[in-house]
This record gives structure tokens, sequence and C-alpha cells, in this order.
């Protein structure tokens, strides 16, 4: 780990946490080495403050079951794959929010040549200017 050396480790949320449960004349008794081993030994994870955090306990008989919703801001260093299927979900997010746009920009343009006669095809029709009349106008 880079920047653990030194004090940094003793402020580390998972080293703090440790030596909250062990008694203060204990504390300096630990080397950096001892702690960053200790830290590996426990994973290493300290398990922040999420935006959304539900958890709930069910007891089903004589069986209890768990559940938990964690929802946040992901501080992970992503992966190569994670990172291209990032760009991917945002590139057809970004597709299909566009498409979605186009289509209602031109229903709204199509409703609204309709609404001041403007037949620009004679004898064609859509439909959806008499559907949109006897649905949706009508209503008000």
């Amino acid at each position: 780990m880079v920047g653990m050396n030194g004090p940094g480790i003793r402020q580390d949320p998972v080293i703090l946490k440790l030596l909250s449960k062990i008694p203060s004349s204990q504390h300096a008794s630990f080397s950096d080495d001892q702690l960053l081993t200790l830290k590996a030994a426990l994973g290493g994870r300290s398990w922040g403050v999420h935006a959304v955090d539900l958890r709930w306990r069910l007891g089903f008989w004589r069986f209890n079951y768990y559940f938990v919703f964690l929802a946040g801001r992901d501080q992970r260093e992503l992966t190569r794959r994670e990172q291209e299927l990032a760009i991917l979900a945002k590139a057809l997010l970004l597709a299909g929010f566009t498409s979605f746009s186009i289509l209602l920009g031109l229903l709204v343009l199509y409703l609204l040549k309709s609404a001041m006669g403007i037949d620009i095809f004679p004898g064609f029709s859509l439909g959806i200017w008499g559907w949109f009349k006897g649905h949706v106008l009508s209503a008000f």
C-alpha cells in the first residue's frame, strides 16, 4: 500500500476500529508492520457510509434470514473489463436517450403540423393526429 508507512497506518479506518477494541495501553506495542499484517489478515476492508443502507432480519420458524441493500458511489478501482462495460453502458444509454428525444421531437412536430392543417402528402395519414384528438384533446 502506498502511503501506509509511518503514522499513516495508524489513521487507517480499519486499524482505528481494531485499536478501539484493544486497551489503549496496548496500542503502542504494535509496530506498523504488525498493523499492516493485521489489516491484511482482517481483509483490509473498511465498510464506509452508504447513501442507502437498509438492513433487516426476517424470522421464519426456527430459521432467520437477513437482507442487506446498500447503495452509494462506487469508489473502487475498476478493472479494464469493468471500465469497458461502463463505457459501453454509457454509450447505449446515450444512444437510447438520443433516439427517444429525436422520436419525441418528431412526434411533437407531426402533431403541430397536423394541428395547423398542413398536409404534406395528400391522402396519407399515420393516424396519430386522429388518435390524439380523440383520446387526449377530448379529455380537456
